[in-house]
């Protein structure tokens, strides 16, 4: 069975094809620029060189249909031909209260997909163009929906609620509703697998740290709470995003520096965050380079981001009544050693104890805590892809 994965963006689209009988990846890659001039292919076949193919895509279903020539090419190809993929799985970014499971896509959840446009109108859109798009050049495959936001379906009313008139939830589903579903879903899996232990008697914070940023608490493999809310920009401070505010600080600078909201929206999604902070740049590996070299703004960037991360595990702790291990992952989460002891200072009374030898870890699956630690400190590589097309050969 070959699932191929793909992963929708406003104007890039990036894709596996996996091998079920063993999980590996045959072939992936990434259409950069579609829509744009200079827009190209990087394509990278198992045990083959990786080819650049530099074509004009004027929209995804060009973006498709130069992935399924890579993929059945034979020089650089790794199947005879589209016969070969039983099913694709679709990273979609928003399902709305409507999914909080994956789904094979069908006509009324292709209507459920475009109404949820309005709750992520940056994301869902590309999402339903990359379905589209597969559709027609592959008819007879089934295609399946993995939510970003099913995992956290799951949370209590209380968690998910906001303290606004009742009236606006009804109308306009005003609620949170986390984000990285996928990506925390599959670590406290994998979490269980290195504990030893079942996922069901678990209490697990998940800290998904990249450019986008977002902590869960899961109990009993469930999503009980999430620092992303109504839309990504909430939680921790991120790359170029405020993380959470008081929402008076919105209508106080459009007033004092005369913005509108569009102007501030950019701002609070953009502008904000690390590199609003320090001035310097949204990669924390550049902002570790100017701390070095002195530069304070830098330095208050990363300590702020490791305070909310803190923070954020402390409460998760109080919410579940305990932890049984907290895990890193993403791409700050798997490789910044340093970040994650900022993130445990202070934990120690939860039980939480790093070694420092293990913690030098970057990019691997391994226990960092100490032989005693009572509560478990983990580095898991997430793999969303491998979860999508994991899901997508359980619902075929």
């Amino acid at each position: 069975m070959k699932i191929l994965v793909i992963n929708a963006g406003s104007s890039s689209l990036k894709y596996q094809l996996f091998n079920m009988t063993n999980s590996t990846v045959l072939a992936k890659g990434l259409c950069e620029r579609i829509g744009i001039e200079g827009s190209r292919l990087k394509h990278s076949p198992l045990d083959k060189e990786t080819v650049i193919i530099d074509q004009p895509m004027k929209d995804h279903k060009d973006a498709i249909t130069m992935v399924l020539a890579a993929l059945t090419n034979k020089d650089h190809g790794v199947i005879a031909d589209m016969t070969e993929i039983t099913a694709v799985g679709h990273r979609v970014v928003h399902g709305g209260e409507l999914f909080s499971d994956s789904a094979i896509i069908d006509a009324d959840v292709m209507k459920a997909l475009e109404d949820c446009c309005d709750l992520a109108p940056l994301h869902n859109p590309p999402n339903i163009v990359g379905i589209k798009a597969c559709q027609e050049a592959m008819p007879n495959v089934p295609e399946i929906a993995v939510f970003d936001t099913a995992f956290h379906q799951t949370m209590p009313p209380e968690a998910y609620l906001y303290a606004i008139p009742y009236e606006l939830y009804e109308k306009y589903k005003i609620r949170r509703y986390g984000f990285h579903g996928t990506s925390h879903k599959y670590v406290a899996e994998r979490a269980a697998i290195v504990l030893g232990k079942p996922l069901n008697d678990l209490k697990i914070v998940t800290c998904h740290l990249g450019n986008g940023s977002s902590i869960t608490g899961i109990q009993n493999g469930k999503s009980v709470a999430t620092s992303m809310g109504f839309t990504p920009l909430a939680g921790v401070l991120m790359g170029t995003r405020s993380g959470t505010i008081d929402p008076a600080i919105v209508t106080y600078i459009m007033d004092k520096e005369k913005l509108s909201f569009q102007e501030v929206n950019e701002m609070l999604n953009k502008e904000s965050g690390a590199i609003g902070i320090s001035g310097i740049s949204s990669d924390f590996r550049d902002l570790y380079d100017a701390e070095d070299q002195g530069s304070k703004r830098a330095k208050l960037a990363i300590d702020m981001f490791a305070y909310a991360i803190r923070k954020y595990i402390g409460q998760y702790a109080a919410l579940m009544g305990g932890i049984d291990a907290v895990v890193f992952t993403a791409g700050i989460g798997e490789n910044n050693s340093d970040l994650r002891l900022r993130s445990t200072q202070g934990l120690g009374f939860l039980g939480l104890e790093i070694d420092a030898e293990k913690n030098k870890i970057c990019g691997k699956e391994l226990d960092i805590s100490t032989d005693n630690a009572k509560v478990r400190t983990l580095v898991i590589p997430t793999n969303e892809e491998l979860s999508i097309a994991l899901e997508t050969k359980k619902l075929i």
